[in-house]
């Protein structure tokens, strides 16, 4: 099974689908890969992950995986040399755990933040920064969160090491200050240096143009207005 092809449907600029890049680049599996158009999702896409209708999707053979996490942890556990995941149980379980944290905790009201404006913005780069404090604690001491190596959380969370600065310019915020946390910085430092991280990631410039468009068109939009209301006015 391992052996059979391997597609992977993307889209560009999309840091769950870089995920699973960075899986498949640090197992050396080769895959074709297909764009897909997210404002024009195309019948293949919704076809194969009709319940979210959503990038990253991968085909392995005859199966279909959806959801970043998932997709990696598939990858992990189909071709298991250079493994993603800790091999301990609780400190899988743990990996696991921060993962979501930085998901719910970060990620999206960092996105919040780069879309909001004023005093919204302020409280959500603030609620970010107070997610990153718990994230500086677990990276403390550490070069990669896998030790000397990639690991899962280092895929799950390298968004954080070349999506946020981004955001950050964007939105004219700081999240990250590398004087309060010196340790996430050092951590996101290696991370762009090393061949897996830094040799797959979307140009910049490209991307400031098209987070500054985006951010602007969910601002106008009514349905970020109740994203707002529900997380940041609850």
């Amino acid at each position: 099974m391992a052996e059979q092809k391997v597609k992977l449907l993307g889209f560009w600029v999309s840091p769950f689908m870089y995920r699973v890049i960075w899986a498949l680049k640090l197992k050396g599996i080769d895959y074709e890969y297909t764009e897909e158009d997210i404002f024009n999702k195309s019948p293949l896409l919704l076809q194969l992950n009709p319940i979210h209708k959503k990038v990253p999707v991968l085909i392995h053979g005859d199966r279909v995986i959806c959801e970043s996490y998932v997709i990696v942890q598939y990858i992990d556990e189909t071709w298991p040399h250079c493994p993603i995941l800790p091999q301990d149980p609780y400190e899988r379980a743990m990996a696991r755990f921060w993962a979501d944290f930085a998901e719910s905790k970060l990620l999206n009201t960092a996105w919040l933040g780069l879309c909001a404006r004023g005093a919204e913005r302020e409280k959500a780069a603030k609620l970010a920064m107070e997610a990153v404090e718990k994230i500086e604690e677990v990276v403390k001491g550490k070069k990669l969160f896998g030790g000397e190596s990639i690991g899962y959380l280092d895929i799950c969370l390298g968004w954080i090491s070349y999506w946020l600065p981004v955001w950050e310019e964007v939105g004219s915020m700081q999240i990250i200050d590398p004087i309060k946390f010196p340790a996430t910085s050092s951590w996101m430092n290696a991370l762009l240096h090393h061949p897996v991280i830094g040799d797959n990631l979307p140009a910049r410039d490209a991307m400031i143009e098209y987070f500054q468009k985006r951010s602007k068109d969910l601002y106008e939009s009514d349905w970020f207005k109740d994203v707002i209301r529900l997380h940041l006015h609850p």
